[in-house]
């Protein structure tokens, strides 16, 4: 099965000027933990509410005045719409994520690939993907 049978198209975006408070009501609004974060249709990075919430709220920045770019993951790991779904789920896994934006040929965000997309599927790597993207994190040091 390829990521593009599975995927959702089309999926809402925020900019990196965008306000942190603007991405925390879409993803209230739409009921997800993260974003992708383009300029144009060119994906720069993702905005999670783990990243509102450790590089923003934890250290007193203003909801209305803090940009998007001051605390989104520019790393992202991304999936193409032609890849199959077992490589998705290896990237899912390796980065630790549940949620993939997706790219077409030309890098442009096209979708979005979730794992719960990937269970409701019946994929039969599922448990295995899970596990390794719910493993614990580390503490930053430093």
């Amino acid at each position: 099965m390829r990521v593009a049978e599975l995927m959702t198209l089309n999926p809402q975006i925020v900019t990196p000027d965008d306000s942190i408070r603007h991405a925390a009501e879409l993803m209230d609004r739409l009921d997800v933990g993260s974003l992708p974060v383009c300029t144009g249709d060119r994906l720069v990075g993702v905005v999670t509410d783990r990243d509102i919430t450790v590089r923003a709220t934890a250290v007193g920045s203003p909801p209305d005045s803090t940009n998007i770019a001051e605390v989104m993951s520019g790393s992202v790991t991304w999936v193409s719409q032609d890849d199959d779904i077992a490589t998705a789920e290896e990237l899912m896994s390796k980065a630790q994520v549940r949620r993939l934006p997706v790219v077409d040929a030309n890098k442009h965000l096209i979708g979005m690939l979730a794992l719960g997309d990937i269970a409701v599927a019946g994929e039969r790597g599922i448990a295995a993907t899970l596990e390794e993207v719910s493993q614990p994190g580390h503490p930053a040091t430093g």
